[in-house]
């Protein structure tokens, strides 16, 4: 399975250089794996409501061009590797079909005193496996 999300350039998106500051990116990577999570009814506040949070433990940026005031972004949203430990999602950020920003998040599975999983639990990472499964 596959999120797709799109998103709007506005002022408060870019930096003095008149492009996309760097972190607006992760603001729209955030929103779109939360719209992945939507699309698998894994709501998040549910799932803190079950003891479980998804923090982001590594994500790796490449930049390869900067999107513009007023530019419709999208960003695909796939989940490249689960294991019983974390999970990795694949993002890639598009404007007019050519792809600006890859980035790939690992996100584990803590408790909401912060106490890191052994394993991902079972109702999340059933519902993570069924997305990879819809690919294949």
């Amino acid at each position: 399975m596959e999120n797709v999300l799109k998103e709007r350039v506005y002022y408060a998106d870019t930096d003095a250089y008149g492009v996309v500051w760097h972190g607006a990116y992760l603001r729209w990577f955030e929103k779109a794996r939360i719209s992945f999570c939507d699309d698998l009814n894994l709501n998040l506040v549910e799932l803190k409501k079950a003891d479980i949070v998804l923090p982001v433990a590594e994500i790796n940026v490449k930049y390869k061009l900067p999107a513009k005031l007023n530019d419709e972004v999208t960003i695909k949203t796939k989940v490249e590797k689960l294991t019983q430990l974390y999970v990795t999602f694949s993002q890639r950020l598009y404007v007019d079909s050519k792809l600006y920003i890859e980035a790939e998040v690992k996100v584990v599975a803590v408790n909401n005193a912060g106490k890191l999983y052994r394993r991902i639990p079972e109702i999340l990472y059933k519902k993570l496996a069924e997305s990879i499964s819809e690919i294949k």
